[in-house]
């Protein structure tokens, strides 16, 4: 692989430098949401997203995290792929992301389970490392599909799986956490006692995986050639929403309704479905991303490689951030005299008894400002941990 641009590296262990800094900047605002989720006032009283009850600074706060969880999926896709171009055979990427793939999940049912809990034992909480996980483990038998045939696969999924809104988990009877796990979010329980929360069902994330995959030799592409392919795609994607969106045609499972103020209606025209995400989801968030990548690939200076630390160590920043977030949340709320309800044993409290988490909570100032403070406490340990990276090329440090 050779240099094509000023934000493209050559080189068996270099990296494309537009993908970690969008990795980067996806980090940071996902920082935003969680923080959001363990200190504000209204976490949950409703849905941030909800126009009747919501605020225009509130909204904005909570949507745009929304290019969060896409993004990451849709880069390992990516970065798959580019193991290949980097001389890997297609036995051995296989291996590797049947290996990661299962650490991913193994990480998302202990370490983070753990840390989004602080509690033992705790409920399970299956998000998107554990999307990432299990779309790895599909893609392993995948890579031995022509890359076109991966791609074609991952559109078809994006663009049919909302075909099956209507098929509701009870259908399948002793099986339906399987089908949850493919396509529902909800809650698994045994004998009524919910033990796993599944906010990510799996088939949706894994056509957003293979899309990832499919189009990963459009970044080995000259400079002028794939900025124009990735501008025109994202252009269209958000055409697509836009028209589709607007008549209410197929695409999401909520159709959006005028509401009583322009301001309101607009709120409710950009709220699709992300549980499991969307048709319409994904050319909302995807859309902007591909228009946006031609710009990050010529973003030089400080701001650029300040973002960029994060992006180099993505499971690094992810894994501390969740304890970092759920330890200020406890340390503010004594601080400053609130109870600890629901510090514990977090996600079993969110799902059982809600009301619990209603008697504390800070405005939407102190979630900004604790946001900036864990973004620049989380800094050096990224950088320190990319440094090693960089100096050290033990096995392991692959799977971090």
């Amino acid at each position: 692989m050779t240099a094509t641009d000023a934000g493209t590296l050559s080189g068996p262990r270099q990296r494309l430098v537009a993908l970690d800094i969008l990795r980067g900047l996806v980090i940071v605002v996902m920082v935003l949401d969680h923080v959001r989720d363990f200190l504000h006032l209204d976490a949950e009283r409703f849905d941030p997203l909800d126009p009747a009850h919501t605020t225009a600074l509130l909204y904005a706060t909570r949507w745009i995290t929304n290019f969060c969880a896409p993004t990451f999926v849709f880069l390992a896709g990516t970065s798959a792929w580019l193991q290949r171009a980097r001389g890997r055979s297609t036995r051995e990427l296989s291996l590797l992301l049947l290996t990661r793939g299962l650490w991913l999940v193994l990480l998302e049912l202990t370490v983070l389970g753990f840390g989004w809990s602080f509690w033992i034992p705790y409920l399970l909480f299956l998000q998107v490392i554990w999307a990432i996980g299990c779309s790895m483990v599909a893609l392993a038998a995948c890579v031995w599909l022509p890359r076109t045939a991966a791609l074609a696969l991952g559109v078809l999924i994006l663009l049919a799986h909302n075909l099956l809104d209507p098929i509701t988990p009870e259908q399948f009877g002793p099986y339906a956490n399987v089908w949850m796990a493919l396509h529902v979010l909800g809650v698994w329980s045994h004998e009524g006692a919910p033990y796993a929360l599944l906010a990510y069902p799996v088939l949706a994330w894994f056509g957003v995986m293979l899309l990832g995959y499919g189009m990963g030799q459009v970044f080995l592409l000259p400079a002028h050639q794939r900025d124009l392919i990735l501008l025109r795609l994202g252009l269209a994607m958000i055409a697509v929403f836009l028209v589709l969106r607007y008549f209410n045609l197929y695409g999401d499972p909520q159709p959006w309704v005028a509401q009583a103020t322009p301001g309101r209606t607009v709120m409710a025209f950009l709220r699709v479905e992300k549980y499991p995400p969307s048709l319409f989801y994904v050319c909302a968030t995807l859309g902007p991303v591909f228009a946006l990548l031609p710009l990050l690939a010529r973003w030089h200076g400080r701001a650029a490689h300040f973002f960029m630390v994060f992006g180099a160590v993505p499971l690094f920043a992810y894994v501390v951030h969740v304890y970092l977030v759920h330890a200020l949340s406890i340390v503010l709320r004594a601080a400053t005299g609130q109870t600890l309800a629901g510090q514990f044993d977090t996600i079993r409290v969110q799902i059982t008894h809600p009301e619990l988490l209603h008697a504390s909570g800070y405005s939407l100032a102190v979630v900004y400002v604790a946001w900036i403070g864990l973004v620049l406490a989380l800094y050096p340990l990224c950088r320190w941990f990319a440094d090693l990276k960089r100096r050290r090329h033990d096995w392991w440090l692959s799977y971090l």
